[in-house]
């Protein structure tokens, strides 16, 4: 009796395991930027970086895979569709240096991060999508 019992207990936490280890998995995006930016007063080099939206599903998180930066940023309804999937980086132009402007993650947004930025209508952006 007790080979059953062992048997019904450890066979749903397996299950939840698995499908956490599948969940987390999913919630990754990595994002290829060729170039040095600036977000929230702080520099990030030019890079790979992981984008990961928190559990909560209120935050996103920029961290890159081999400089020891990051950047959190709360995260919420904006213009991406509702079914939209993609991740994206958006950056202001401003010169000879790039200001990241917001993070897309799926069908969520943050808000304008670069608002220090001396920026304008005619600022060219640039978006880079992740994978």
């Amino acid at each position: 009796m007790r080979i059953t019992f062992n048997k019904f207990v450890l066979a749903p936490v397996i299950l939840a395991t698995a499908a956490l280890a599948a969940t987390s998995a999913m919630a990754e995006a990595r994002v290829n930027v060729p170039f040095n930016f600036t977000v929230g007063g702080k520099a990030f080099p030019a890079g790979q970086y992981s984008v990961i939206e928190d559990s909560t599903h209120n935050s996103v998180i920029l961290w890159a895979k081999k400089a020891p930066v990051s950047f959190t940023s709360l995260i919420g309804a904006g213009d991406p569709a509702p079914t939209d999937s993609k991740v994206i980086l958006k950056f202001d132009h401003l010169g000879d240096r790039f200001a990241l402007q917001s993070i897309q993650y799926r069908s969520l947004i943050t808000p304008r991060l670069d608002k220090r930025e001396k920026t304008t209508e005619h600022t060219p952006v640039r978006m880079i999508e992740g994978q």
